[in-house]
């Protein structure tokens, strides 16, 4: 009987440990350039797609090859930590009192949660394999998280951009570790999307000017967590009742429809004060107020002025008397675009009443 090459053996050992450090899907792929890769992102930062996301632009060659950041490694390990919901992320949209927070942000930051699993696994591999090295992202350094798991075979990338697995639907948190060890690569999937259009349908604010390409600025998820200043008026009412990111485009996909929420990491699991929120409630917050509630949540990194702006577009959005009050408070807010936001929600409820 021959014996597995070294890099096969530890592969296996390797994708064992992944799953007991919470990992549900694991990959391998090439670290060198993939010149495909490199001109769609290009192309997408030429049309301005990534709207005030300038660090996008930044580091351009490091983030289209895993080589261009780090000219050693030869192998990127894929990881993905399910979050699948137990809940419909589409339950609260004829509830416009109560204020929608995405699915991935209602429980721990994954930021935290990832990473540590990622340095974890990493310190094993390096006692596994001496003399090689390794290095650890998530979402913090210029990395293609998801052409990089499709690379490895976690999935494709849908219509809607998002990597999207026939086991774990979209419900995914990404990292990424690279390495010197030169692992065999992985069996990416084709493209399972078919003639189905449900995302680019669901999408509010109509952010897919065609399958596959995703137009950041008319984004709700950019529009609520990255843009900084007043939300565009054409944005305002399809908003809803949005108040942190969206989940439209993955809610409706048919594939989330076999993610299986056991897989899903426990330390995601919806916190009950973040899965039906009342608005009145959130108005309310001062700076302090707003920490405190958002402590370990991913949330709390766009600080309590953007997210009050938020609030305050789902408010004019509501028709609810009821939050006439709390809004007409923060028409004198210090903050000019927390302040433009309750003159408009003022405008919008008075019309409604």
């Amino acid at each position: 009987m021959v014996n597995a090459p070294p890099t096969e053996d530890l592969r296996a050992r390797l994708i064992a440990q992944a799953r007991a450090e919470g990992f549900a899907a694991v990959g391998f792929a090439p670290a060198a350039a993939d010149g495909a890769r490199g001109e769609r992102l290009e192309r997408w930062l030429d049309e301005g797609r990534h709207g005030s996301m300038e660090w996008m632009a930044r580091r351009v060659a490091e983030r289209a090859s895993p080589q261009g950041l780090w000219a050693e490694a030869k192998s990127v390990i894929a990881l993905g930590m399910s979050y699948a919901p137990a809940t419909d992320p589409l339950a609260l949209a004829g509830t416009p009192d109560r204020a929608r927070i995405s699915v991935y942000a209602q429980g721990r930051d994954y930021h935290d949660t990832v990473k540590k699993a990622l340095k974890r696994l990493a310190r094993w591999l390096v006692a596994e394999a001496p003399g090689e090295a390794v290095k650890v992202f998530v979402d913090t350094a210029p990395v293609m998280e998801k052409p990089l798991g499709a690379a490895a075979g976690l999935g494709w990338q849908g219509k809607h951009t998002n990597l999207v697995s026939r086991t774990h639907g979209s419900w995914l948190f990404l990292g990424a570790i690279y390495t010197t060890i030169d692992f065999a690569p992985g069996q990416q999937h084709a493209d399972r999307c078919g003639s189905c259009t449900a995302c680019q349908a669901a999408c509010p604010t109509d952010a897919f000017p065609a399958p596959f390409q995703l137009d950041a600025k008319r984004c709700i998820s950019y529009l609520t967590i990255e843009h900084a200043g007043p939300i565009p008026d054409e944005f305002r009412k399809p908003m809803g009742n949005r108040i942190y990111g969206c989940d439209d485009c993955l809610a409706v996909c048919p594939w989330n429809s076999f993610a299986s929420t056991a897989a899903a990491n426990k330390a995601f699991l919806p916190r009950a004060e973040l899965v039906a929120p009342r608005l009145a409630d959130l108005l309310r917050l001062d700076d302090a107020g707003f920490r405190a509630l958002f402590s370990g949540s991913p949330v709390k990194r766009i600080g309590r002025n953007r997210f009050v702006r938020n609030c305050l577009i789902a408010a004019g959005n509501s028709g609810d008397a009821a939050l006439f009050e709390p809004v007409q408070a923060l028409a004198a807010d210090p903050d000019p675009v927390v302040a433009e936001a309750a003159r408009w929600a003022l405008n919008e409820l008075t019309a409604a009443l």
